[in-house]
């Protein structure tokens, strides 16, 4: 997909993202790169006697992956000039070799000179369809020509 621009976007619209497996080598890089080595992410014996019976991914690796995927997928890759705000929620888990995508609804447009911010309503879903973690990202788009 091409970039798209702040005019290009409208309320309602959505766009989705290409999915992605949740790796070992990703957990251990993300503890590595964040030092959250906490053993729900690093320990498998521990992992097993907790609530979800393995180990789980860092919830802000599933988000991190979720701006490679979107800028994958083209939409924000030559107009997006900054993230303003995320607000989000972790609902669900994601384990190791899950796959996730992200879907992203338009909720807002608002002008701002030669660019405008953009108010997506964005999901992380895993291969089930589950979703595992939402929230809301507000970015300051370029407007064509700007």
């Amino acid at each position: 997909m091409n970039s798209l621009f702040f005019e290009d976007y409208q309320a309602g619209q959505l766009l989705n993202t290409g999915g992605r497996t949740i790796t070992e080598t990703d957990v251990v890089a993300f503890s590595c790169l964040s030092g959250d080595f906490n053993p729900l992410h690093s320990n498998v014996e521990f992992a097993k006697k907790g609530v979800f019976g393995q180990r789980i991914a860092h919830g802000l690796l599933g988000l991190s992956v979720l701006t490679g995927l979107v800028h994958e997928a083209g939409f924000i890759r030559e107009s997006a000039v900054a993230f303003t705000t995320i607000a989000w929620k972790f609902k669900k888990p994601v384990f190791l070799n899950d796959t996730i995508s992200g879907t992203f609804k338009v909720k807002q447009t608002k002008g701002i000179g030669s660019q405008g911010l953009v108010l997506f309503e964005v999901k992380i879903v895993n291969q089930k369809g589950e979703t595992v973690g939402e929230g809301e990202w507000s970015l300051m788009i370029k407007k064509k020509g700007a």
